[in-house]
């Protein structure tokens, strides 16, 4: 039996998007008896089924639908991959509708959650957003289900609330960090910086040596935030309730010292970018970090699949540094988590929908999508190692921080609170057409307007 697969196109919206959510929707970098009653059942029922009855699929005859961006689904060869495999093996089929991006996309959700229009399966992010749509409401809850015991604890705190579980990870994550240029540091001796003095240090060692440091794509405003909220590990490390009393608004970055320290940051950048720093756009900084015309580069580790993708020669010469603080003995990444699954709360497939989270996240399937498909980041499946296809960058270098245990979630997976200027500020300071300090408050003045809206006392 064939796999059917219908995508219904809601809108051609493929815009680019803000940080929050990032989670696989940019390529990545490498490229028969019954079921039983019981949903918590589900990672046994398939290959008991199977053999029980050899000539009957356990899900043949159900079709689940699937809700979720094109580039995530549709258009994602390593879904169209692990949908093909599940019903061949599994005997379900699917069908797909294809969501807008951004706020069009959020604001169809909502509707569909309060019309009670859910499809089977949601694929959509994981923090701030997810919380919104009061998942309690909409979606089954995971929590006492085997395949829970798979997932991290940071993956889960992202797609839980009020300690209930709603959700699976849909693909790894990425980072917001330094992507660099490993030659430029083999040729001058550097160490990989435990500290952001050791950066400034190896950047003044880079210029001597006729080397632009730092590269900035101004052009792509967008871009130029990855430092400060790539920063948010060195913030939670310090300061570890922040988000909550930011939330609360009983914290602020303006008045908390080592919140203002990742502002800080963009003034000891001024003066070391390339010529072109106002205007160069995300892609060229691909470019320039592929060709080793530039060193360093904060941008988010999904770039890395677009500099193997234009320069295969590249695949072992780039690397991934956490953004630095000033503990050497903490050196950490901030991540991005990916989106998730979630399962409608009122489908007539559960159980169905049960049996194929525990396929999509089992590690051998793993590797199918993460080899037809890539990785930006290590997996949020405790023991899973991705496998050899993947770059030295991200299954060395990001994986030792995971391994670790020193990662924490982007500050948006932690609060709902994030201003929607956040752009043009970090512009204006990596410009240094505003201190630190400046930067700083005008976050919280922007932030400001976002907790009000949001009812919080601030």
């Amino acid at each position: 039996m064939k796999k059917k697969i219908v995508s219904v196109l809601l809108a051609v919206a493929m815009t680019s998007t803000l940080l929050a959510g990032c989670g696989g929707s940019a390529p990545a970098a490498d490229a028969g008896s019954a079921p039983a009653a019981d949903a918590g059942s589900t990672e046994a029922a398939a290959g008991d089924s199977a053999a029980s009855d050899g000539s009957k699929k356990p899900y043949e005859g159900v079709t689940l639908t699937l809700w979720g961006a094109a580039a995530e689904i549709a258009e994602n060869d390593g879904t169209q991959a692990l949908l093909a495999k599940a019903t061949e093996e599994l005997g379900m089929e699917f069908e797909v509708e294809t969501n807008p991006t951004g706020s069009e996309g959020d604001n169809i959700l909502k509707t569909r959650c309060a019309s009670g229009d859910l499809p089977d399966l949601v694929d959509y992010n994981s923090g701030s957003l997810f919380t919104a749509l009061n998942p309690k409401e909409h979606f089954l809850d995971l929590t006492d289900e085997p395949i829970a015991e798979r997932f991290d604890d940071t993956f889960k705190a992202c797609v839980s609330q009020e300690g209930r579980l709603y959700g699976a990870p849909f693909t790894t994550t990425q980072a917001g960090a330094i992507v660099y240029y490993k030659p430029d540091y083999e040729e001058l001796g550097l160490e990989v910086p435990k500290t952001w003095d050791e950066f400034l240090a190896n950047c003044d060692k880079l210029e001597a040596a006729g080397k632009t440091s730092v590269y900035l794509s101004a052009g792509d405003t967008w871009t130029t935030q990855v430092l400060f909220l790539g920063d948010n590990y060195n913030l939670a490390t310090a300061v570890p309730d922040f988000a909550e009393k930011f939330t609360a608004g009983t914290a602020k970055f303006a008045t908390t010292p080592e919140a203002v320290e990742g502002w800080k940051k963009y003034e000891d950048l001024v003066g070391r970018y390339n010529a072109d720093a106002s205007a160069a756009k995300y892609e060229d900084g691909i470019e320039a970090i592929a060709t080793g015309q530039a060193t360093h580069w904060f941008i988010l580790t999904q770039a890395i699949a677009s500099m193997i993708q234009n320069h295969p020669e590249c695949k072992d010469k780039i690397g991934v540094i956490g953004v630095p603080g000033s503990d050497a003995s903490k050196p950490g990444l901030t991540v991005w988590e990916p989106n998730g699954w979630y399962i409608n709360k009122d489908s007539a497939n559960k159980e169905a929908a049960l049996a194929f989270l525990d396929f999509w996240t089992s590690p051998e399937n793993l590797d199918i999508y993460i080899n037809t498909f890539g990785a930006n980041g290590p997996s949020c499946i405790k023991g899973y190692t991705l496998p050899e296809s993947v770059c030295p960058a991200i299954r060395e270098d990001m994986q030792a921080y995971f391994d670790a245990g020193n990662t924490v979630p982007a500050l948006e997976y932690q609060t709902s609170v994030k201003g929607a200027t956040c752009e043009q500020i970090t512009t204006s300071a990596a410009m240094g057409q505003i201190s630190g300090e400046e930067a700083a408050a005008m976050y919280d003045d922007d932030c400001k307007k976002s907790a009000v809206q949001q009812g919080l006392n601030w």
